[in-house]
């Protein structure tokens, strides 16, 4: 099986759906490598990618691939699905504009509720 190169995925660490999103995908993924994990909040993010800025940090994720394209939101997830076990597929199914349409709506409706949405379930991860 051919290597695939780490990919940065940037997040919002005080949102404990985030969190427990990017542990899924770390648990997940279809090798130990394929993510890094960079919080939103973190100097890190702010000093190695500075053209994402806090506002765009705190309205979507993002991945920035080996090539150093960044993508935001609905448009990452075929890229976070193309290194899990297992989802590969939907990488495919999620690229048909149908689907990336419906994708958008589902997408900005669960990141503009996130918050809402941690405090209603059990959260994903220990506060």
């Amino acid at each position: 099986m051919r290597k695939t190169k780490t990919a940065i995925l940037i997040y919002d660490d005080r949102c404990s759906l985030c969190r427990g999103c990017m542990k899924w995908i770390e648990l997940h993924a279809i090798q130990e490598d394929a993510f890094v994990f960079i919080p939103c909040q973190s100097e890190e993010r702010k000093n190695r990618f500075p053209e994402i800025t806090d506002k765009a940090c705190q309205k979507s994720f993002h991945i920035v691939l080996p090539n150093n394209k960044i993508l935001a939101g609905d448009k990452a997830l075929p890229e976070v699905l193309n290194r899990l076990k297992g989802f590969r597929w939907l990488s495919i199914l999620f690229k048909m504009p149908i689907i990336k349409s419906f994708l958008y709506v589902v997408y900005r409706w669960v990141a503009n509720n996130r918050f809402i949405i941690s405090q209603t379930i059990k959260p994903l991860v220990e506060e």
